[in-house]
């Protein structure tokens, strides 16, 4: 005769057990009117610390780079400062509409737990960096790519879960909340990661270990699946090309912004031009792929519902403006702006941070409140005009000197926050409420595929137009205004000859620039002190670049405000607002409309 099972299993065991017979009873309970609040701050929650985690690295890699010992701008480091500043988004491009897909599969909370458990464990792995030097950033590298994983299964599945718990009516709230913290997370993790800095590099990682844990244990025990899962094979083939055409491809974007040869950027490398041919080869074949098999990953299909194309397209160019936005906005002011006003070039990465939360500001008072006006009006009127306010930021930045006035920068960033938070609330709850509820997750990943897909290839284009404005201007202005203050011509000529994307790492990382390219071979120890606390100063390199670094900030604002014009377009063509019936049947028809899907029928003024 069989015994009853020994009590004793360990503390493990009977939290595990706890846990599992919670999760049984949510399962079997219908979920409450206050569900959808429980809903809406967990995946709040993990949003925010899955976007302030891709970002948290930029202002702190200086402190994380000295704390392992290496420095990222020596010859053959620089890989490893493009993949610890790439790498998070890279994956996240790559894998969240498969993610998105699983979860229509086998559960979006499922998906969604399991992602704060490998976000929460990366994180413990990250900050515990056992190495120095190279395999120090090899093993950073490593976990940031799986942290990302957990990072875009929380994010492919949080808007889905969202559009299961809300009723239309509030959907457009929810979602604005939702997309507002994704993109406030963006940019307070630069502020976040400039704070921990200055306290230890480790904290950078470290903050993210409590958020996450707490995550974990929340979302197990209060998210329940509200939807049935769609039962399907998953699409091998699709999912291999995809990810290997859309990987190749952003890396070898990535990687054109480096030197080759005598160039000033790669685009002429064979590596380059392979990734980039290759990329766009495969992601043809992956088309050709999705429209042969009975159950594909991306559902092209949905690109014929206007509202679902229209937006993602306006998704995707606000993404790479907002991206070169970002990325221009820290160079501006730490290697010119902030040095001008008496920082030193070692703080200026915390500061550029806090002085850009405007923009920030902008995204929290308008998301929620555009996400809550169009679920009335629609959500075409306030995502254009909210493009035209971040077309016309763009446009007053352009006309900015480069030592401008901050309470003038102030307000454009501002106003550029504002335009995107009016812009990203109603686009999403435009894209997720066009599509069928089985499709929920897919749609949710595929938006994100556009979103983190312009955030990479902002980098590399934006990167690209700064360093071929700065290459027609900056060498003889360099060379001149060394020689000007006693270095010797020929050392002034091979220090102006380096490739211009050295100098903007260097102020990217918060190094002095003059520094950087003076200090190795003892130039500066052969001057006279006077001249070297000129060339060292606060003002020498700022003033010197100014004009090709304004020349370089025009290109590339002035493509930035285009893309946002079209992008503009765009949503004004989605048409009138769009919407999927929540009770669509498994055959994709409404109710007594017979042979058309339920997604192009279910159409409200």
């Amino acid at each position: 005769m069989t015994g009853p099972a020994p009590a004793a299993h360990g503390p493990a065991a009977g939290i595990r057990a706890r846990l599992l017979a919670r999760s049984a009873r949510l399962r079997d309970t219908p979920p409450g009117p206050g569900y959808k609040w429980v809903a809406l701050s967990n995946t709040t929650l993990g949003v925010l610390i899955a976007t302030m985690d891709a970002s948290i690295v930029i202002i702190s890699l200086p402190a994380i780079f000295r704390g392992i010992g290496l420095d990222p701008l020596a010859a053959g480091n620089i890989g490893y400062l493009l993949w610890m500043i790439l790498g998070y988004l890279l994956v996240s491009a790559v894998l969240v509409v498969v993610l998105g897909r699983l979860g229509d599969m086998f559960g979006r909370v499922r998906i969604y737990n399991l992602g704060f458990l490998v976000f929460a464990c990366a994180s413990v792995a990250l900050s515990l960096d056992p190495f120095r030097a190279g395999a120090g950033a090899l093993w950073l590298i490593l976990w940031r790519v799986v942290q990302a994983f957990g990072g875009s299964m929380l994010t492919a599945n949080s808007a889905a879960i969202l559009t299961d718990a809300f009723p239309a009516r509030q959907r457009g709230m929810a979602l604005g909340i939702n997309q507002i913290t994704a993109l406030a997370g963006q940019f307070l993790g630069l502020l976040a990661g400039g704070l921990l800095a200055a306290v230890d590099w480790r904290a950078v990682f470290w903050v993210s270990v409590p958020v996450s844990i707490t995550g974990t244990i929340w979302s197990y025990l209060s998210l329940r699946e509200t939807s049935a899962g769609v039962r399907g094979r998953i699409d091998w083939l699709g999912n291999l090309t995809f990810a290997t055409g859309a990987g190749i491809l952003l890396a070898g974007i990535t990687y054109g912004i480096q030197p080759y040869g005598g160039h000033p950027t790669g685009w002429t490398s064979p590596w380059v031009l392979t990734g980039l041919i290759g990329g766009v080869f495969l992601l043809l074949v992956f088309c050709v792929v999705e429209t042969r098999v009975a159950e594909p990953m991306f559902r092209l299909s949905l690109f014929t519902v206007r509202a679902f194309a229209a937006g993602n397209l306006a998704a995707l160019l606000t993404a790479i403006a907002r991206g070169g936005l970002q990325f221009m906005l820290i160079i501006w002011l730490q290697g010119i702006w902030l040095p001008l006003h008496g920082y030193d070039f070692e703080d200026t990465p915390l500061w550029a941070g806090i002085f850009m939360l405007p923009l920030t500001l902008g995204f929290l008072v308008a998301g929620p409140l555009s996400g809550h006006l169009s679920d009335r009006f629609g959500a075409r009127v306030f995502s254009t005009a909210g493009l035209l306010l971040v077309a016309a930021s763009f446009l007053g930045l352009l006309a900015l000197p480069v030592n401008f006035d901050y309470g003038v920068f102030a307000a454009l960033l501002l106003l550029n926050g504002l335009g995107q938070g009016m812009f990203s609330s109603p686009n999403t709850s435009s894209i997720m409420g066009s599509v069928p509820a089985r499709y929920r997750g897919v749609a949710s990943g595929m938006r994100s595929t556009f979103q983190n897909s312009g955030t990479a290839l902002s980098i590399g284009v934006f990167f690209s137009l700064m360093v071929s404005g700065l290459a027609s201007t900056l060498p003889k202005t360099l060379s001149s205004g060394l020689q000007a203050h006693g270095v010797p011509a020929g050392t002034a000529h091979e220090a102006a000859s380096l490739p211009p994307v050295s100098t903007l790492f260097a102020t990217f990382l918060g190094n002095n620039p003059i520094g950087h390219l003076l200090g190795d071979g003892g130039t500066l120890d052969r001057l006279t002190a006077a001249q070297r606390a000129t060339l060292t100063g606060h003002t020498f390199f700022p003033e010197l670049v100014s004009g090709p670094f304004h020349h370089g900030l025009t290109i590339v604002f002035s493509v930035a405000a285009g893309m946002a014009l079209v992008s503009a377009l765009a949503s004004a063509l989605r048409g009138g607002h769009e919407r999927a019936d929540d009770d669509t049947s498994e055959q994709g028809q409404h109710p007594g409309t017979e042979g058309q899907p339920a997604w192009r029928t279910a159409r409200s003024s």
